[in-house]
């Protein structure tokens, strides 16, 4: 059985990342990028699926881990009756193709160590073929190659082993390079060093953030897990470097998220600009208008880490899933669905990146009115809103305020610009639905917006009515809202839910855990509301989820204390860094996307 979602830590190279467990196994890695096959899955299944485990013979009396500080460097430092070890995890910022380099100090004593490496490409799917070579083994299956560089004597026909002792002072390293396999092994790198270039990469990079509150530490650990999580030769951010991790152990609701959703562009852009990484964020501005380049009517939620369009969902039916959690799902076919709040997203990103100096073109601007244009056809249309939900399309209010977001950040960018173009109808438009959303998505009963038009159920979406300029925090309407939300979808300790899952809403069956991003929104509006003191408590308890080494997942249950979903997790992320910002700013920062 897989660990525990927490007890896993991030190593990658801005394309493609590994999960290592606190037992020094990885047991996730897709290799050449995010999106590709895995060549160990073992966290989706058994160490049969793949995995690569380097850990003490004896017995382990204490494990503590870290990262080196600011970097992605992951030091795993294990004590046994015989001594110390300390094993040094990373992957070398690319120039050509993946390494993946693992070195065993020896810290104190001496401490007998075993290494197991099973590689099983197509996702645990596929056996290779071993060859021997004079530095280690070349494993083939298809257009897979990997190539193990170790000094240590290699036991084993298919699936390899080897013991080794390690002793104060002593280094034993091993590199695991992926390459195609129709082109020659490429030369291999001295992982020595690799491990002070790398150092020397992140410490820089890192050095760049702005960020000068006292949650720095938290603030530059998620901003690195962003970087990591970024695919460099386009610009695109994955929304995590893991499929089908549950939202609800042994249920169905798992999902592959290892793609970009336009969604994130407006929270990515805040973080980004805000700690200062412009070079970043001009990036993922210019995968954005890459992806949605085109015919604006066939603008969808998702896209590859390069802008692709295809994404077809499968299931891994070879997997029996994280703690038999099924079906794995390869791909993601939310990419076919309507979901209307991305128009919102896309353009207030847009906005956002003008207000940051980015400079624009005429070709954004051109992208940008052919997507109103269009949302002024289909505007009013039920979608399956941010939730992507798998039932029923609905009128959802989230979707209906976004589209008026996407009108306002056009007015305002066209008043701003002196450009020509439809001012007066854009305006006509925005003040409709404005109305619209007022009169039938607020129900007086309840004194609160609700989830979709002429529904009763509460959703955490509502959150971003004031943070996006819909109402003024002080509204009576956002109040009712705050507190409807407080009442119905605090799960424990301040952690809400998305929305009620029982209802049927999503078309799924019922149970999830809370949503980290949905609470980092909670501590958002009490923020901007003028409740200080309680944003910065709910915002010290969400820090408290993260793990040992600083990540966070999608969703955390409060009762077990256990994370859920994809990991680590995007949005959680760019939340805590946007939140963050707030919260140093006393509510007021430009993190809240609040118009005046």
């Amino acid at each position: 059985m897989p660990l525990p979602i927490e007890d896993y830590a991030l190593v990658g190279d801005c394309q493609s990342a590994a999960l290592v467990g606190r037992d020094g196994s990885v047991d996730w890695l897709c290799l050449p990028r995010f999106d590709s096959e895995a060549c160990f899955a073992a966290l989706l299944g058994t160490p049969q699926n793949g995995r690569w485990l380097i850990q003490p013979r004896e017995e382990i009396r204490e494990v503590t881990r870290r990262y080196r500080d600011e970097t992605l460097i992951l030091e795993t430092t294990v004590r046994t009756d015989g001594g110390e070890a300390t094993l040094v995890d990373f992957m070398p910022i690319r120039s050509d193709v993946p390494d993946l380099v693992r070195i065993v100090a020896g810290v104190r004593g001496r401490v007998r160590m075993r290494m197991e490496l099973i590689i099983r490409h197509d996702t645990g799917a596929m056996f290779p073929w071993i060859q021997r070579v004079e530095d280690g083994i070349i494993a083939v299956a298809g257009a897979d190659a990997l190539h193990l560089q170790s000094g240590v004597e290699l036991s084993g026909e298919c699936d390899l082993a080897a013991e080794f002792d390690v002793k104060e002072g002593q280094r034993v390293p091993f590199v695991l390079t992926w390459y195609p396999s129709y082109r020659e092994r490429p030369e291999a790198i001295d992982p020595e060093q690799a491990l002070e270039e790398n150092e020397r990469w992140w410490r820089d990079w890192s050095s760049r953030c702005r960020c000068e509150s006292r949650w720095r530490k938290a603030v530059v650990r998620s901003l690195i897990t962003l970087k990591a999580l970024t695919y460099s030769p386009s610009g695109g951010i994955a929304a995590a470097p893991t499929t089908s991790l549950p939202e609800n152990l042994g249920g169905g609701r798992n999902w592959d998220y290892r793609y970009c959703w336009l969604r994130d562009a407006t929270f990515t852009l805040c973080a980004l600009m805000n700690a200062g990484y412009l070079d970043e964020a001009k990036a993922w501005r210019q995968w954005l208008l890459r992806a949605v380049a085109g015919d604006p009517r066939r603008v969808q939620p998702l896209y590859t880490l390069t802008g692709e369009r295809q994404i077809l969902e499968r299931e891994a039916e070879w997997l029996p899933g994280y703690e038999e959690s099924r079906p794995v799902r390869l791909g993601n076919g939310a990419c076919r669905q309507r979901q209307l709040d991305i128009f919102g997203a896309v353009i207030d990103a847009l906005y956002i990146a003008r207000k940051h100096n980015l400079a624009g073109s005429d070709h954004a601007w051109s992208i940008q009115q052919a997507l109103v244009e269009h949302l002024e056809e289909i505007w009013h249309e039920p979608d399956r809103g941010i939730w992507e939900m798998r039932g029923k399309s609905l009128n959802f209010t989230h979707s209906k305020v976004m589209a008026w977001v996407a009108l306002d950040r056009a007015i305002k960018a066209l008043e701003a610009s002196g450009r020509k173009g439809p001012l007066a109808r854009w305006k006509k438009l925005r003040r409709r639905i404005h109305e619209e959303v007022c009169q039938r998505a607020f129900d007086e009963e309840l004194n609160s917006f609700t989830q979709a038009y002429e529904h009763r159920e509460i959703d955490a979406a509502t959150l971003l009515i004031p943070l996006v300029g819909f109402l003024p925090p002080d509204d009576s309407r956002v109040r009712g809202t705050i507190a409807a939300v407080e009442e119905r979808l605090i799960t424990k300790d301040g952690f809400i839910a998305r929305y009620d899952t029982r209802s049927g809403v999503d078309g799924l069956p019922p149970g999830e855990g809370a949503f980290l991003m949905c609470t980092f929104w909670l501590a958002d509006n009490y923020a901007l509301g003028g409740r200080e003191a309680e944003a910065r408590e709910l915002f010290e308890r969400l820090l408290e989820t993260a793990n040992d080494v600083g990540l966070m997942a999608e969703e955390y249950d409060p009762h077990s204390g256990r994370f859920l979903g994809n990991f680590p997790q995007a949005f959680s992320h760019v939340s805590l860094v946007n939140t963050a910002g707030n919260l140093a700013a006393g509510g007021g920062g430009t993190q809240v996307r609040r118009e005046p």
